[in-house]
């Protein structure tokens, strides 16, 4: 059996290379970007049609969706195909962060309405990647720093009073502290992406009494979802088992 994942997560990594040499299944690894090997493919698939072609041509058996919780648009289209031309499909969600004692949390809809929560004069930092930032629109009387892993581009991110801040992960909780406490942060805007790895800067908010805007998940298909990699790695095998 073939098996198409997409990737582009830590748990798609882990999945990936636990069942590489699982007998009976091939995984192709499916990457919007990034290094190519053997059994990547990297790219875009083409719309509703490419994703139907691609999968009927390299004959996939079943579909394990590991993408990122906010990568909204291809996880409804590859369920919804699968669906209608009958493959197995199951999505790899992790658990959505939720507050403890202490946070101060802010829940937000989007991007817009977590550019409208700071007030004004308050010093904002987004945390949310380099995508979607024109979606908070100008965030004027706000300044706004950006992280951003990696070189600054050339040209600001696009807000009235804003500024790239570069920084290299991990980032630990004592870390993120002292870097809060130097810019001196009223809010951080953050997306609900869940998972431990970058859980420190919602620890270093809550030591700090650091308000934070948090974007919910967007709608996620209505089909198998598995929580964690164990989950998913014996849905695969169940997979190989019942054919």
């Amino acid at each position: 059996m073939r098996l198409l994942l997409l990737g582009g997560t830590r748990e798609a990594r882990e999945v990936s290379a636990t069942l590489a040499g699982l007998r009976d299944l091939t995984v192709v690894v499916s990457l919007a970007e990034g290094a190519r090997d053997p059994a990547t493919r990297i790219g875009g698939f083409g719309g509703d049609d490419g994703f139907r072609e691609y999968l009927s041509r390299e004959g996939i058996g079943a579909v394990l969706d590991a993408t990122h919780p906010f990568a909204e648009r291809i996880s409804m289209r590859s369920a919804r195909i699968c669906g209608e031309v009958g493959l197995r499909y199951a999505q790899l969600l992790r658990p959505a962060w939720q507050p403890d004692a202490g946070d101060r949390w802010h829940s937000a809809r989007d991007e817009a309405a977590a550019g409208a929560m700071p007030s004004e004069g308050a010093r904002v930092l987004i945390a949310t990647g380099r995508q979607r930032l024109e979606c908070f629109g100008p965030m004027e009387g706000r300044r706004v720093l950006v992280r951003r892993n990696g070189p600054a581009p050339d040209a600001p991110p696009p807000f009235a009073d804003g500024a790239w801040q570069v920084g290299v992960p991990p980032f630990g909780v004592d870390d993120e502290e002292r870097l809060f406490r130097d810019l001196r942060i009223d809010w951080l805007v953050v997306r609900n992406a869940g998972g431990g790895s970058s859980r420190a800067k919602l620890d270093a908010a809550r030591r700090l009494g650091i308000e934070v805007a948090m974007i919910r998940r967007p709608p996620r298909p209505d089909a198998p979802r598995l929580e964690t990699v164990e989950a998913a790695i014996a849905w695969a095998r169940r997979l190989v088992e019942d054919r």
